[in-house]
């Protein structure tokens, strides 16, 4: 395996937990290295549904250490329900053993939600569709260097002088726009009531992470979200707060992205977006709703429904090609049965502009219109299919076109939410 990045190849929601909980399979780490709890994966394993948003989804092996990078925020509330409710569900999840956390992480407070939320209503019909989890005012501190890392509580006098001095700058802002103060005193108890517990994880995870792939253990890093929601890649402003493809591992790992030995990218066989932002291929109308319908697609993290759409081919290769991806893992293929068509979005017209590439960084991108290619549907159920002929021809020559038209491989097809529905192609067992 070597060191392997996965990373999603849309708006997020590709299905990047299953891909990751079957690479575990293999894997002596797991590291997710950005983003937060406005994340969530989703693992099906024997037909139990598990979500996870902050802890890596290599939890669900047993054997693999779980790394959460410096790149991420934290919400230690977060956090420690999110583990009560794995325990609960029979996984087990050990701080300082199969779970490590970097001493760098920055810490999200609760005073950092309630800005999120502000900040969002103040915004009026420019809203950007946060979460409101205080993921982007986290970042901000990050930034301002202001911020309280996780490291901060093994001294409890330091991380005392961090909330006290980011609560008198904050208390500012806060009473300015009509809300109480913070007491420092009674959130920094609450802190380290809530650390605590999580402190035997502290380490230094970018040395961790470097000693491991210098000694030849196999390392799985975890996208969060997907390219097309990067903050510099994706389309600005309507993209989440940091890096999130392979140029994030770098800061949010602590490893340099040479040392990823396989990119792999993970799509949709259709496309979704959460939240506001362009949407080109989207669809507004009965077939888009039977797609969220059949594909059950309501947020892991928010519950809010998906917008739904086609394969949007000029994005994905945008991140195809940002990425240098090796392959590609494609996901949820059994959702277009029963389509009389499906299409494939080729190309972007705008005026009389015709665009094959993704036109990153132009304004609007809401009114681009986009020429389809229509490809003839198929009927079957496809949820048993293991081997690529076991698929309908219509599917198979799909798979083959979005190949064609990506310029990558996919050599895994998922036909089904559980960890074993899957084909691999090109496999002794895969057809």
């Amino acid at each position: 395996m070597g060191a392997i990045g996965v990373f999603g190849a849309q708006w997020g929601d590709e299905g990047k937990g299953k891909i990751i909980d079957i690479l575990a399979g293999d894997a002596d780490l797991v590291v997710r290295f950005a983003g937060g709890n406005n994340a969530g994966h989703t693992v099906v394993i024997e037909g139990r549904r598990y979500a996870v948003h902050l802890v890596p989804s290599g939890i669900f092996r047993e054997g693999a250490v779980n790394v959460i990078g410096n790149g991420v925020v934290i919400d230690p509330w977060h956090l420690r329900s999110e583990i009560d409710g794995l325990v609960a569900g029979g996984v087990a999840v050990v701080p300082g053993k199969n779970l490590l956390i970097s001493r760098s992480a920055h810490i999200i407070l609760p005073f950092h939600r309630t800005q999120d939320l502000l900040a969002e209503q103040l915004r009026g019909p420019g809203k950007i569709g946060t979460t409101g989890r205080g993921i982007g005012p986290a970042y901000q501190d990050r930034a301002a260097r202001s911020g309280v890392r996780f490291g901060d509580a093994l001294d409890p006098a330091w991380l005392r002088q961090r909330v006290e001095a980011l609560v008198t700058e904050r208390n500012a802002l806060l009473t300015a726009r009509g809300q109480d103060p913070v007491d420092a005193g009674q959130l920094f108890a609450e802190l380290m009531d809530v650390l605590e517990p999580l402190l035997p994880a502290a380490t230094d995870g970018g040395l961790f992470t470097r000693t491991a792939i210098a000694d030849g253990r196999k390392v799985l890093f975890e996208g969060a979200q997907g390219l097309l929601l990067d903050v510099d890649l994706g389309t600005f402003p309507y993209v989440t707060s940091t890096s999130v493809g392979v140029g994030g591992i770098g800061g949010g790992a602590g490893v340099s992205p040479r040392a990823i030995d396989e990119v792999i990218l993970v799509a949709k066989a259709y496309t979704t977006r959460v939240g506001e932002g362009p949407f080109p291929t989207e669809l507004e109308d009965a077939t888009g709703e039977r797609i969220r319908e059949q594909g059950n697609e309501f947020g892991t993290t928010t519950g809010r429904p998906r917008r739904c759409g086609w394969f949007d081919a000029g994005a994905t290769r945008y991140v195809v090609e940002v990425s240098a991806a090796d392959s590609l893992y494609l996901t949820n293929l059994d959702v277009l049965s029963g389509f009389e068509t499906v299409s494939l979005g080729i190309a972007y017209r705008n005026g009389e502009e015709v665009m094959r590439d993704f036109p990153a960084g132009l304004p609007r991108l809401e009114e681009l219109e986009v020429d389809y290619e229509e490809c003839p549907g198929w009927e079957d159920d496809l949820t048993a299919a293991r081997r690529f002929e076991d698929l309908p021809a219509n599917a198979r020559d799909y798979v083959l076109r979005l190949e064609e038209t990506l310029g990558v491989a996919i050599p895994l097809v998922s036909v089904g939410p559980d960890r074993d529905q899957v084909i691999r192609r090109g496999s002794p067992n895969g057809g």
